[in-house]
């Protein structure tokens, strides 16, 4: 709807008909719609010059439809009908092409079908309402073939057109109304609903299975089996199949070293330290999977996407806002749904309660009532599924709840993309890209940078969804040209090639149900194959890659151990006493460097704690200043009086997000970069300084005894994961992963108590219309504020709490690893002494039957070698 078409004499008309002062600001889309439905179907039942009770109650049954059932909007409604029945010149033709001038060709279409609607509702459509509804028709340029069809169905009289339906149907697609407003969607579906179905055209015995392009007919829908899904076109993923072959194979040679290598520990030949380590190995490549999130606003296609890219009918699907939960869809052996809910609760539930429990209420989506989100006790929905085609082939796909409307937006986001591999933002093509979903995709790509605003993503794919809605080319050009100037502008994507996409989900789901092959089809079929090759190719490379290095050390390590322990057994390795006592110096030095560390991180981690919370304390006397000052700026284009929810849901969502910038602010440049880095720099060199002397030590007593201990410590150093002295690496989980302001809002859970805190203070502001329209605004804005500002405050101490956990996170995971490393050279140390011990007490029978062990187990780590290098060409 262009609702700069309102014009000054439709402002002027509705504030005549109302009794009140409007303004062009307070006539939203869903205000023009109902001012044109009230007069529409007031003129329909004045037509013949009477009205009869029961046309009354039809008015009010269909008009309460519409109506919210409290506030402004309410209010206002009446007055319109009161103004109009007071005056019926109001339903005049011409008055009403006047109110009718900023809707569009679809919302006047559904306009005068509740027309037609209320005018056979007895039955009988008189012929002065007809009459009436095809000059109404006319005034507002609607294709005479439509409200022919609009006319044989509700009268249910006569053949429709079959190319006039499907035109009809086409501008009646509940996608195209959700700028009105949910209740509006919801009534374009059941209008929809009474549409006769398209014909189907015969098939003949000699028909292809796949669609014929030189012709219209579509194949006969397949016969009706549970779960069968139509393959035939649809993509095998079989890029994703053979990175599962790579990937288990891999899985076998670690399996197969992991059997030598016990055995040799076993034999005390090796320390046990490398199975441990192959161990983490496998189970990274066990537990590998891709993870692909889909986001975007409500009733952007999300669900019917998912069913798209499934090719079943999972995800419930309605043309009103419905996910209700996160959902992660994933392959199962068995068909299951899990719900895990906040209080850290798991429960299987039966299948058949999936749909009930991944959506919100209906009455919910329908009324806006997006808190109920908040109020869920749900955290989020498992679904096991054993034959989805491209879950089996080691993709797990996280859905979101529409998060327009939502105050704890940004924390979902967050929740949603930790871990993931390729982010997918569906937008819609009839409303592309209006500020708020401007604003989501923008956080999208923070999220994906780990809070790094500014830098593109390389994994989030853009789809623009509905492209079936739009009738011309010159539409579909504008939309490509809109959205990929978005992108360029705000440095979004790391490449736009196989990054953007247009599609309609829609089409393309009910072509893989049908067995169908069609344009939709084949440019969602485009969409999957970049993203396949984009799992592969570049995620999966370097996941593959990283675990065939770290097998081929810990093959080497086992290798090089072995032959040490050769050299122990043929007499070439022999150590005095004077050595033997070097060496227990060293254990004893080690378990000292051990204990240093571990004190020197404690007296770091005290003080950057005190540091920590004395800055917190400092930020927080000033952050009611700051945020005061940004009050000022917050906008929302909704009228307080007929949308006061909201009004109050656009501040809260300001609220938090400036909320969010100030923690982030104070985040990266007090806690992270002035306390934690410098602190965690010391302990580093620290660390740095034990573990230098520790391999210097080693490299000493290697050269005096013939041992390797220094290469094996420092193979230990390589096997650790993230990169030494690099304090980012070890900053970049807990809180920090997304952003520290996403993080907290996540633990502290602010925006549905500031919500419930807010609506029914906000309502009583609402409704003291003395203040003025600009007052009113004011009003609940310093109403969030305040509310806001307190549940903050109260939260102070959890917000401490967690940002103690998170020092000694960073802190602990450092000080492990170094640990770790200390570990295994006082193995190595006591293990050669153990075995100098052994070695006098053997006779030569046992040290030739260890002789054999060895060279047979060393012929397998060669041969493991040789089948590595020759796995892949990396």
């Amino acid at each position: 709807m262009d609702t700069s078409l309102v014009s000054s004499e439709a402002v002027d008309l509705l504030s005549r008909i109302t009794g009140q002062k409007l303004s062009q600001r307070d006539l939203t889309p869903p205000v023009i719609f109902l001012a044109n439905l009230v007069t529409l179907l007031l003129g329909v039942i004045y037509a013949d010059g009477t009205v009869t009770d029961d046309e009354k109650q039809r008015l009010l049954t269909t008009l309460n439809r519409f109506i919210p059932t409290e506030g402004g909007v309410r209010r206002l409604a009446h007055l319109m009908i009161k103004g109009v029945k007071e005056n019926l010149d109001n339903t005049k033709p011409s008055q009403l092409s006047r109110l009718a001038a900023p809707l569009s060709k679809s919302q006047r279409l559904l306009l005068i079908s509740f027309g037609y609607e209320i005018s056979a509702a007895d039955g009988v459509m008189d012929t002065r309402e007809k009459r009436y509804l095809e000059i109404i028709g006319d005034r507002l340029s609607i294709n005479p073939q439509h409200l022919a069809v609009l006319e044989a169905v509700f009268s249910r009289q006569g053949p429709v057109d079959p190319a006039a339906l499907d035109e009809v149907q086409s501008l009646l697609d509940p996608s195209r109304f959700h700028e009105l407003d949910t209740v509006f969607v919801n009534a374009a579906s059941e209008i929809l609903a009474a549409l006769p179905d398209k014909p189907e055209q015969p098939a003949t015995q000699q028909q292809p299975a796949t669609f014929n392009a030189a012709s219209n007919a579509s194949p006969p829908p397949p016969p009706k089996v549970e779960h069968q899904r139509n393959k035939h076109h649809y993509t095998a993923y079989e890029q994703l199949q053979q990175f599962q072959k790579n990937r288990q194979q891999l899985d076998n040679f670690c399996y197969q070293l992991y059997q030598t290598i016990q055995d040799c520990t076993k034999h005390e030949r090796l320390p046990n330290t490398l199975e441990k380590e192959l161990g983490k190995v496998s189970q990274k490549l066990q537990s590998q999977r891709f993870r692909i999130s889909v986001v975007g606003e409500f009733s952007q296609g999300k669900s019917t996407f998912l069913n798209a890219l499934l090719g079943e009918e999972i995800q419930p699907a309605r043309a009103i806002p419905c996910s209700g939960a996160v959902t992660i869809l994933k392959y199962g052996k068995k068909m299951q749904v899990v719900c895990r809910y906040k209080d850290g609760r798991s429960e299987e539930i039966p299948l058949d309660q999936y749909k009930v429990k991944a959506a919100i209420p209906k009455e919910a989506a329908r009324d806006h009532r997006s808190e109920q989100l908040g109020q869920s006790d749900i955290d989020e929905i498992i679904f096991e599924h054993p034959d989805l085609d491209l879950c089996r082939n080691g993709v797990e796909i996280i859905d979101s709840p529409g998060l327009n409307e939502h105050p704890d937006r940004t924390a979902i986001t967050q929740k949603l993309l930790k871990d993931t591999d390729a982010a997918i933002f569906l937008t819609n093509a009839m409303r592309l890209l209006p500020e708020k979903e401007k604003e989501l995709i923008q956080d999208v790509r923070t999220q994906l940078n780990g809070g790094k605003e500014n830098e593109p993503a390389d994994n989030l794919f853009v789809l623009v969804n509905f492209m079936d809605l739009l009738d011309e080319e010159e539409d579909r050009q504008d939309v490509s040209q809109r959205i990929e100037s978005f992108v360029k502008q705000q440095n979004l994507l790391i490449k736009t090639e196989d990054r953007i996409h247009y599609i309609s989900a829609k089409s393309a789901l009910k072509a893989i149900l049908k067995g169908a092959d069609d344009e939709y089809l084949k440019t969602f079929q485009s969409f999957t194959q970049s993203i396949e090759q984009f799992l592969t190719h570049e995620r999966g490379f370097l996941k593959i890659k990283k675990s065939v290095i770290r097998i081929q050390e810990l093959n080497q390590a086992g290798l090089d151990g072995l032959h040490q322990a050769e050299k122990v057994l043929l007499g070439k390795l022999t150590l005095s006493e004077a050595k033997k006592q070097e060496i227990l110096e060293q254990i004893g030095e080690a378990s000292g460097r051990d204990l240093r560390i571990r004190l020197i991180a404690d007296e770091i981690k005290d003080a950057s704690f005190e540091e920590a919370n004395e800055s917190l304390q400092e930020w927080l006397e000033e952050l009611g200043e700051r945020l005061a000052n940004k009050v000022e700026h917050w906008s929302s284009k909704y009228n307080p009086i007929f949308d006061q929810q909201r009004v109050i849901e656009d501040y809260v969502n300001q609220f938090l997000r400036d909320i969010q910038q100030e923690i982030d602010t104070w985040g990266n440049k007090e806690l992270k970069e002035k306390i934690l880095k410098p602190h965690f720099e010391i302990l580093e060199n620290s660390i740095k300084e034990e573990l230098d002397t520790l391999q210097k030590s080693l490299l000493l007593l290697d050269k005096d005894i013939n041992t390797d201990f220094s290469k094996q410590i420092n193979l230990a150093i390589n096997g650790i994961e993230g990169s030494f002295g690099d304090f980012y690496t070890y900053i970049s989980g807990g809180l920090f992963g997304g952003g520290l302001g996403a993080g907290l809002l996540i633990l502290l859970g602010l925006g549905g108590p500031i919500m419930w805190a807010v609506a029914g203070v906000g309502a009583a502001i609402a409704g003291a219309l003395g203040f003025g329209m600009g007052g009113i605004h004011d009003q609940i804005k310093l109403k969030v504020f305040e509310t806001g500002c307190e549940k903050f405050v109260e939260a102070t101490e959890k917000l401490t709490d967690k940002i103690g956990e998170t020092i000694d996170l960073v802190f602990n995971t450092r000080v492990e690893e170094a640990i770790k490393v200390i570990e295994q050279a006082i193995f190595l140390c006591e293990n050669l002494l153990e075995q100098q011990e052994k070695i006098h007490n053997e006779t030569l029978e046992q040290r030739q039957i260890k002789k054999a062990f060895i060279v047979q187990k060393r012929g397998e780590f060669e041969q493991l070698q040789k089948n590595i290098e020759a796995f892949l060409p990396y």
